[in-house]
């Protein structure tokens, strides 16, 4: 028996599960109140507080944690990596700690892995395709000047897991086909994968794209600057309108999508012209990524929580079919996704790699 378990911490929940072989035994959602992490100074200062709950956890539920002999957590924001599996080791545990691409609660990710692999005899601990996946073509990295460069910085894990699902509904691999993902969630990522590699996707994180429930996507560089340095507002404060506060919050004052959704529903007008912009962007992004890929598109794929949105999915099947043919994956379970990339290493069918600063990104 192969037994898993996969750990995504996030904001403010800590998710995990235990998988026996494909077999899902046990999935728990920790919520976390913001008073309570706000006793921390920083996300790496919430690690042990994190890995009790799920030790604790563990246990309460009957798992014997000596059985487990895999563990796989979310990967954080190391540094830039080429997509699959990844052995925890010391300078991946030194990137996390340090946030060297940022602090993100999925930095824990491969701590939590390495530490509960450490007090189990013969576990081993893995990250796979980090939200740091980068697989861009060079030209793809061009942002307009040479003191900036475009970053890949995506849902990587979910993009990848939908894509290896769509390609076995269908009868073919995955590096087999040219397609279009679109993960539609609190951020949102629009990728072009051309035979099993993202060769361009926007930030979903650090303002470029489409805006989403809680993130302003691309916005007009000169107003930005205006505002910069209009003295109304500081550094903290700008960067907070481009994660956190903005899309949905900034102009309805909520990160709900169900909520919104409910408001247009009933035909609150500025709920209806906000979610359509929301749509219309998505589209656009996907056209772009279509032409990225020359045309030679196998398959549009939506996922992601605002996929379940109807309204949606008529909006982009309107716009983009035109392409090649949507199919809708609604949500996401990246707890799935981790596991099941650990059972490929487990049954050989991927070997995992090594972590090595600036040395894991093949650019072509």
């Amino acid at each position: 028996m192969i037994r898993i378990l996969a750990i995504n911490p996030g904001s403010t929940s800590t998710k995990f599960a235990v998988y026996d072989h494909a077999d899902c035994i046990l999935k728990k959602t920790i919520r976390h109140p913001l008073e309570q992490l706000l006793r921390y100074k920083n996300i790496i200062d919430q690690f042990a507080f994190r890995k009790g709950v799920i030790i604790e956890s563990l246990v309460e539920e009957g798992i014997e944690v000596d059985s487990i002999k895999y563990i796989i957590g979310r990967g954080g924001l190391t540094y830039p990596l080429e997509s699959g599996v990844y052995k925890v080791n010391n300078l991946m545990l030194e990137h996390a700690r340090q946030g060297i691409m940022g602090q993100h609660a999925s930095n824990l990710g491969p701590m939590l892995a390495d530490y509960i692999a450490l007090q189990i005899p013969e576990a081993k601990a893995f990250i796979a395709d980090p939200v740091v996946t980068d697989e861009l073509q060079n030209v793809a990295r061009y942002a307009g000047h040479p003191k900036f460069k475009r970053q890949s910085i995506f849902h990587a894990l979910n993009q990848k897991a939908t894509a290896r699902f769509h390609a076995k509904k269908v009868n073919l691999t995955y590096e087999e086909l040219n397609l279009i993902i679109a993960h539609l969630g609190g951020g949102i990522s629009v990728g072009a994968h051309k035979n099993g590699r993202v060769i361009d996707v926007n930030n979903a994180l650090d303002g470029e794209g489409a805006f989403s429930p809680e993130r302003a996507g691309t916005l007009p560089v000169g107003q930005v600057i205006e505002l910069c340095f209009s003295g109304n507002y500081s550094k903290e404060q700008i960067r907070r309108m481009v994660v956190g506060e903005g899309g949905f919050v900034a102009y309805l004052g909520t990160n709900n999508a169900a909520e919104v959704e409910k408001h247009a529903n009933l035909g609150d007008q500025r709920a209806i012209e906000v979610q359509e912009a929301l749509f219309y962007q998505v589209a656009k992004m996907i056209g772009e990524m279509a032409v990225v890929l020359e045309g030679k598109v196998d398959g549009i794929l939506i996922t992601g929580g605002l996929a379940f949105n109807r309204d949606l999915e008529k909006y982009i099947k309107q716009k983009t079919s035109f392409i090649a043919p949507v199919f809708t994956y609604p949500g996401e379970d990246e707890l799935e996704a981790l596991a099941m990339n650990a059972l490929r290493v487990a049954i050989g069918e991927v070997v995992a790699k090594e972590y090595n600063a600036g040395g894991n990104i093949n650019e072509s």
